[in-house]
């Protein structure tokens, strides 16, 4: 008998279906001693008892006369696997006719108790996936069940893995509507398309993305005793499978856990009930999930390093200051202080700066939107240009050389100026390729023969719309079984031509090394 039996000691007979009752099934009959006795009218011989052989505690498992009670399309399993009532997360089951969650499934338990008020019967162990039938607590059997098993733990194979990106098979949802895997929209809980964006673009990364739909690649990985930052890997790998789900019962999810997750390890710095900045968010994320998986310094010591960390040199020198003559300049400019200094800096995004938009606009030109090429941004990192940055005391002259490419180049365009009263908003058009960019034009020739390649294509860009403060974001994603590209703004999920998305104040863009 399962632990969570408790039978009274009185003998208990329910009533056997005849001919002229139109009942539900009837029931096993349990004596006083609780040995299992078949029903009079079944057809099922009992098997024949083995000498020595240990009994199995759980009760024999029967079929359900309640599962066509179930509803598929209250299901949720994206929510925090809390129960209802206690708020505990200690051995919570899904009551799958109206979705909600109790523990236990004893005689006291929320579970049970639900159960009876609401004659609803048939519940699902969020832990162990194991379906049951309340009141009458036994384990239900059954394989048109496992539809709801999969949709709250997706599993994917090596080779269902390898044909993501070639596969153009439409799934379908309970409510008949059609969706791509991988191409589904993300609740917005209040204030997180921030996170939204960014959490879809990732997904589109191919190697974050198969590294995480296996929980094998991750499982083993062991954290210091009392950091449990190791959740947020967990919540991320959970998403992803999710995302990727080709049997899901929706066209969205909803990232809630993900979230909970990124509001605790973030030391309530990103939340989801107000607006963020989505570079800040990936930049913290990103060396999150490096550090709970165990990554180091060294290239290759996570899969974030992996895909995204590639290595420059940043040349500084500093500024005498303007008021002195030219003599003194001189003198300063030849001690060891003012010498040019090369330091070797990691990136795992590279910044780019937006010219300054003209500060006045004629009566004929006030409509016409200031436009920069892409490759005039990207001059910042040849090695040869200079740009002034300034200290409350200081300034420097600096210039950057890229010496390895990432295989997945992040850039961030930066938009958003703080002055002394205000944040202010560079609506600049930035024009860019969606193919073949080539970042080699960048490196030096000693750089560039140690490049096999360096042809990038565009795989997601995210977009900001509106004010500094109050806008809204929204990303472009590629997706490569069909060459399509669609634009999703939390649930809104649709496609759009590549021409369109240039003409869009793109904010973040993550490009593919063309292999």
């Amino acid at each position: 008998m399962s632990s969570g039996d408790e039978r009274p000691p009185k003998k208990i007979q329910r009533l056997s279906r005849d001919s002229s009752q139109t009942s539900k099934p009837n029931f096993t009959e349990i004596n006083k001693s609780n040995e299992k006795v078949l029903p009079t009218n079944s057809a099922v011989k009992p098997e024949p008892s083995i000498p020595n052989e240990r009994k199995p505690a759980e009760r024999t498992h029967r079929l359900c006369p309640y599962l066509d009670t179930i509803n598929r399309q209250y299901l949720d399993f994206d929510f925090e696997k809390l129960c209802s009532v206690s708020l505990t997360r200690i051995n919570v089951y899904a009551c799958l006719v109206c979705g909600k969650y109790f523990q236990g499934r004893g005689t006291n338990t929320h579970a049970y108790t639900h159960s009876v008020a609401e004659s609803h019967h048939v519940f699902l162990n969020l832990h162990t996936l194991k379906f049951y039938c309340l009141p009458d607590n036994y384990e239900i059997i059954d394989s048109s069940l496992d539809d709801i098993k999969y949709v709250l733990n997706p599993t994917f194979t090596e080779l269902h893995i390898k044909n993501l990106d070639s596969s153009t098979k439409l799934s379908r949802a309970i409510d008949g509507s059609l969706y791509m895997p991988g191409i589904v929209g993300l609740n917005n809980i209040k204030a997180n398309d921030y996170c939204n964006v960014v959490l879809q673009s990732l997904s589109h990364v191919a190697p974050l993305r198969d590294y995480f739909l296996r929980e094998e690649n991750y499982s083993k990985i062991k954290r210091p005793p009392g950091d449990s930052s190791y959740t947020l890997v967990q919540r991320f790998g959970e998403l992803m499978r999710k995302l990727w789900n080709p049997r899901n019962f929706k066209a969205h999810v909803s990232p809630h856990e993900m979230l909970q997750a990124v509001v605790l390890w973030s030391r309530k710095k990103f939340q989801f009930t107000q607006q963020g900045d989505p570079i800040d968010f990936l930049s913290w994320f990103l060396n999150a999930l490096h550090r709970a998986l165990n990554g180091t310094k060294k290239k290759n010591s996570s899969i974030i390093y992996k895909s995204f960390l590639g290595s420059m040199n940043i040349y500084t020198r500093k500024i005498p200051p303007t008021e002195l003559d030219d003599k003194q300049k001189r003198t300063l400019l030849a001690t060891a202080e003012y010498q040019e200094v090369v330091t070797e800096s990691p990136f795992l995004y590279l910044t780019c700066d937006l010219p300054p938009p003209p500060l006045f606009i004629d009566e004929f030109r006030e409509n016409i939107i200031p436009q920069v090429n892409l490759y005039q941004l990207l001059t910042k990192f040849n090695g040869q240009s200079e740009k002034e940055y300034k200290t409350y005391k200081e300034n420097f002259m600096k210039r950057f050389e890229i010496t390895q490419l990432p295989p997945y180049l992040i850039l961030y365009i930066k938009r958003f100026t703080k002055n002394t009263f205000f944040v202010e908003k560079n609506p600049t058009i930035v024009n860019f390729p969606v193919k073949n960019v080539d970042f080699g034009e960048l490196l030096t020739p000693e750089i560039k023969a140690k490049h096999k390649n360096t042809i990038y294509d565009l795989i997601a860009n995210i977009v900001h719309d509106g004010e500094p403060s109050k806008g809204t974001y929204r990303v472009h994603i590629l997706q490569k079984s069909t060459g399509k590209w669609y634009e999703m703004q939390d649930l809104h999920v649709i496609d759009i031509l590549p021409q369109m998305i240039t003409l869009t104040e793109a904010y973040i863009q993550i490009y593919e090394l063309r292999k």
